[in-house]
């Protein structure tokens, strides 16, 4: 990706690192987490935790919208790309020159994505007669309360809608490099725009009216159809994002975009199990397959469009 060291940085992170956090997880209904957990998991649940647990904001909050409950999505403008000289900024990840002290490098890169989310769907919500609330994000390591329960290093990124903010511990990034091969600042700038797409799910009401939906499911296999389906969408989010923000900011280089497909294929709930314990459980997917996801992330990169996202409305995700 491309910055250099006038580009903005977000002043909405809260660095809650070496902080003592709360032990035991609990996660009440209402947080979109990773499906690693204990406790409160099926036996179809427990085939994919583990690994599974450590990706991106899975969305408990889902279940299978019928034919009555279809979500609109608002239409998405197309903007100007303006002229940008490409620069990296020493010491973020995939630069070639790294400062002393790497978490604080991270740091500052996740708080220039943050601020090119805001810039980008400020200017969206803008369009259509909307404010966008700025979320936080919060940095922290070990665990750490939130209102949706205690966050843990195990669940990877999430964000929780009772209180707007995006949760991640950057040692989520040496895992995805560890376990799955998935490395590259545009991956990990991938992982924020995941979350932050459930953040404009959030502002939309899609949230709300599926956790409604949720509560007439009449097994955890329908709620889980529905769970991907959101985690789908926020990764079509997070396409319309990259196109956006490229667009506005050319920040994407040569390689980018096959990071984030990398991501997106090597977690891909299929893939995952394969990984863990050999076979494919579908009722137990939450995020998608390998395939689903790809294809999601293309259809908002492709498109620059929130309105390709109904990920809700289609017989086939």
């Amino acid at each position: 990706m491309r910055y250099d060291q006038n580009d903005r940085e977000s002043s909405n992170i809260e660095d809650r690192r070496g902080q003592d956090g709360p032990g035991g997880f609990q996660f009440p209904g209402g947080g979109i987490q990773i499906p690693i957990g204990r406790g409160g998991f099926s036996i179809t649940t427990l085939l994919i935790i583990g690994a599974v647990m450590l990706f991106f904001g899975i969305n408990p909050l889902d279940v299978l919208l019928g034919p009555n409950s279809q979500i609109q999505m608002p239409q998405m403008p197309q903007t100007e790309r303006p002229d940008r000289s490409p620069s990296n900024v020493p010491g973020l990840p995939g630069s070639g020159t790294q400062t002393a002290n790497n978490g604080d490098a991270e740091k500052d890169f996740i708080a220039k994505v943050l601020a090119d989310t805001e810039d980008v769907w400020t200017a969206v919500f803008k369009s259509f007669g909307r404010t966008y609330p700025d979320p936080t994000l919060v940095i922290y390591s070990g665990a750490t309360s939130t209102r949706c329960g205690v966050g843990q290093t195990a669940m990877g990124p999430f964000y929780c809608p009772l209180d707007q903010k995006v949760y991640i511990d950057l040692a989520f990034y040496d895992e995805l490099k560890r376990r799955f091969n998935v490395a590259g600042d545009f991956a990990q700038a991938y992982v924020i725009a995941h979350e932050v797409g459930h953040h404009v799910q959030n502002q939309l009401g899609i949230l709300q009216k599926v956790q409604q939906l949720k509560e007439r499911a009449d097994d955890e296999a329908t709620a889980n159809q529905i769970q991907v389906r959101t985690e789908l969408q926020a990764d079509c989010l997070a396409g319309v994002w990259a196109n956006l923000n490229d667009q506005m900011k050319k920040r994407l280089q040569p390689g980018d975009v096959e990071e984030a497909l990398n991501a997106a294929s090597q977690i891909g709930d299929d893939m995952i199990q394969k990984r863990m314990t050999g076979r494919v459980v579908p009722d137990a997917f939450t995020h998608g397959t390998a395939a689903q996801r790809v294809h999601w992330f293309k259809a908002g990169l492709n498109s620059g469009r929130m309105d390709a996202c109904d990920t809700f409305n289609t017989d086939n995700p």
